[in-house]
């Protein structure tokens, strides 16, 4: 199992939302890439990056910030948030990151998603962020009516190869993991699955590998030193 610490990136600043709420910030730091390169130091090749004002606003908001961290040797950075067109996903992949993760545009935007994999591959990746069981989009500031498991059948049958399935109730509150969410999703899909939202303990990241799932994104855990990374790695190894 892969490990993604995560930093989400809002008005330059490294922070974390608690379940998705911009009116619930803590800020973490006003130098991103420097948790980056403490990843990085520790061990790990693997960052998920999140530009929480482009999830808001639909534009690479935090481009030059996101540019330091790609810029990283050795590092596999992927990045979502108000990814919406073509010119943005080569705004990345020119940057140095490695995947782009489609959001609210891989659920308005069939065709759209459809052609982004044709072209790029598995440098394509889609976040599902859940909302009591139905697909959130724009920021999770709006709900849809598609149910979340059905749009991943939706997905795999497209041809995409990875997904970041969030559950928003759980993301920021510590209060550990949906395992039953990725249990299920693990037994009803052959897409990589990286799990995000609430991983809060090492037991987390342990019950995450045994089901399976390609990934884990460790947030608030990390920041707060509830999980140590070096520990993280060691159990997903």
């Amino acid at each position: 199992m892969v490990i993604f610490p995560a930093i989400d990136i809002l008005g330059t600043k490294a922070v974390r939302l608690l379940k998705g709420d911009y009116n619930q910030v803590t800020v973490y730091s006003d130098r991103p890439w420097e948790f980056a390169e403490d990843f990085a130091k520790k061990g790990c090749k693997t960052i998920h990056l999140v530009d929480l004002d482009g999830a808001r606003e639909g534009s690479a908001v935090n481009i030059s910030t996101i540019e330091k961290i790609a810029r990283i040797p050795g590092m596999y950075s992927e990045i979502g948030g108000g990814i919406r067109n073509k010119a943005t996903i080569e705004r990345y992949l020119n940057a140095g990151i490695s995947r782009v993760i489609l959001g609210t545009a891989a659920l308005n935007d069939p065709a759209f998603l459809k052609s982004s994999v044709s072209e790029f591959g598995d440098r394509i990746a889609v976040g599902v962020d859940l909302k009591d069981g139905k697909v959130a989009i724009k920021g999770w500031l709006e709900t849809s009516d598609k149910d979340g498991l059905v749009f991943l059948k939706e997905l795999e049958d497209l041809g995409v190869r990875g997904a970041i399935v969030t559950d928003i109730s759980k993301d920021g509150a510590m209060k550990g993991t949906n395992l039953e969410l990725y249990r299920t999703i693990a037994s009803s899909v052959k897409m990589d699955i990286t799990a995000s939202g609430g991983v809060s303990t090492i037991d987390d990241v342990r019950a995450l590998k045994e089901i399976g799932v390609f990934g884990a994104i460790i947030g608030k855990a990390y920041y707060t030193g509830a999980i140590k990374l070096e520990d993280a790695l060691e159990v997903a190894r």
